[in-house]
């Protein structure tokens, strides 16, 4: 009976000693093999194109987690706090501007596509028709101010101070002002589509990702676009200190894939424009 127990217990011993061993390597293979990201990222176009490129870095390795934002700020201050490894939602000017207000040291990874930025006017038909003393709406954004600007000014509503760079103008540097505008610059970006709603009669800048997640086409629906030579690039932003990772440029290479690529121009049929890793 007792040779009948010990054989027994032996057995299961060895059973579940060759089942955690078994259970460990399992473990540390799948660990050592995928690497984990987590980026931050607008819900509408960052968050979208994302998703599209889960399933080809997961063929890389690579596990994307996607932490969508719904703002402008809170995606570079956890970025710098290290809560996400990298967020993909902001132009160049915006991310230099966060750098230098902010002390954070972050680094351009890469450019992924252009939104273009448009001018929107429920009422407002053609820029012929924009009345005396109209209500211009732009966001807070000063790093947005100079591109809002330079459309007005190529569409012959204002002028500005020649001798100001145009990406770096404010309502300051207007020289000429004709239809007597009327600039109000102190609304948060997500506020601009319900803004565009509210005041009919107003020309409202609204960025385009928010203006696709209010059901808006920027190239249908814009009375003012901007062109696919805008230098406000999209970028994959990171902590300088992880410019070197190889899952970060990975990232930035699946992005700009010509699968990525083909998504965005047939997703948002000229809304968001891929950029081929030159700008």
């Amino acid at each position: 009976m007792k040779k009948w127990l010990t054989g027994i217990l032996a057995g299961l011993l060895i059973t579940v000693l060759a089942a955690c061993g078994s259970s460990d390597d399992g473990d540390q293979s799948s660990s050592s093999d995928t690497k984990e990201l987590t980026v931050g990222a607008t819900s509408v176009p960052h968050a979208e194109v994302l998703q599209e490129a889960k399933p080809l870095l997961e063929e890389e390795g690579i596990e994307l987690k996607i932490e969508e934002y719904q703002d402008y700020v809170l995606p570079n201050k956890d970025l710098a706090e290290g809560r996400i490894d990298a967020n993909y939602f902001q132009h160049i000017p915006y991310l230099e501007t966060q750098m230098a207000d902010n002390d954070y040291d972050f680094v351009n990874l890469g450019g992924i596509h252009i939104e273009p930025m448009g001018i929107y006017s429920k009422n407002i038909k053609s820029v012929d028709e924009v009345p005396e003393g109209t209500d211009v709406l732009l966001s807070r954004s000063v790093a947005d101010h100079g591109r809002i600007l330079s459309l007005l000014e190529r569409e012959g509503l204002i002028k500005l101070d020649e001798n100001v760079e145009k990406v770096d103008a404010t309502i300051k540097d207007i020289v000429e002002n004709p239809k007597n505008l009327k600039f109000d610059d102190g609304i948060n970006a997500e506020l601009l589509p319900s803004n565009y709603e509210r005041e009919e009669n107003a020309l409202v800048a609204i960025n385009t990702n928010y203006a696709i997640e209010a059901g808006l086409n920027p190239s249908e629906d814009a009375l003012i676009l901007e062109g696919s030579e805008s230098p406000y690039v999209n970028v994959i932003a990171a902590k300088s200190e992880d410019e070197d990772s190889e899952a970060l440029q990975k990232l930035v290479e699946v992005l700009r894939s010509e699968e990525i690529q083909t998504f965005m121009e047939e997703e948002y049929e000229g809304a968001v424009v891929p950029v081929d890793g030159t700008k």
